[in-house]
């Protein structure tokens, strides 16, 4: 007779557990926009290119991720840097076509998205965080 209450209360867990582990990630990012992320971060460190920051956090916004999340120090930044990773390694190994490959992707004449990653020193340097400093009056 005790046996039935706890087959019932193990069987009542093991139904609760998966809805209880998917409540805890229902906030996570797709893995979509993770392995994104780290596709552009890799084509920019292997093949030199700056991220166009505008496009990039829209196309992240269109996935419903900022750019904070998947950042080195943001939640979800210690997934990306591991495909980060992976992916800079494979894209070594070809490096002339990785890096053909995803200029026409997402290059200034890209097919998926323009102006994701552009050229260095084509994208507008970043303002200054401190006004400059005053000359000192000559003595």
């Amino acid at each position: 007779m005790r046996l039935k209450p706890v087959l019932t209360l193990c069987l009542a867990a093991g139904l609760l557990a998966p809805t209880l582990a998917q409540a805890q990630i229902r906030n996570a990012p797709p893995p979509r926009a993770l392995e994104f992320a780290a596709y552009i971060f890799a084509a920019a460190n292997v093949c030199g290119y700056q991220i166009g920051v505008e496009q990039f956090d829209a196309l992240l916004q269109k996935q419903n991720v900022s750019a904070a999340d998947v950042g080195p120090r943001g939640p979800f930044g210690n997934k990306v840097q591991t495909i980060f990773a992976l992916m800079s390694n494979q894209m070594q190994l070809n490096r002339e076509q990785a890096c053909l490959a995803v200029a026409g992707e997402y290059g200034p004449e890209g097919n998926v998205v323009k102006n994701v990653l552009l050229p260095m020193g084509t994208a507008s340097p970043p303002a200054e965080a401190t006004p400059p400093a005053e000359p000192k009056p000559a003595q």
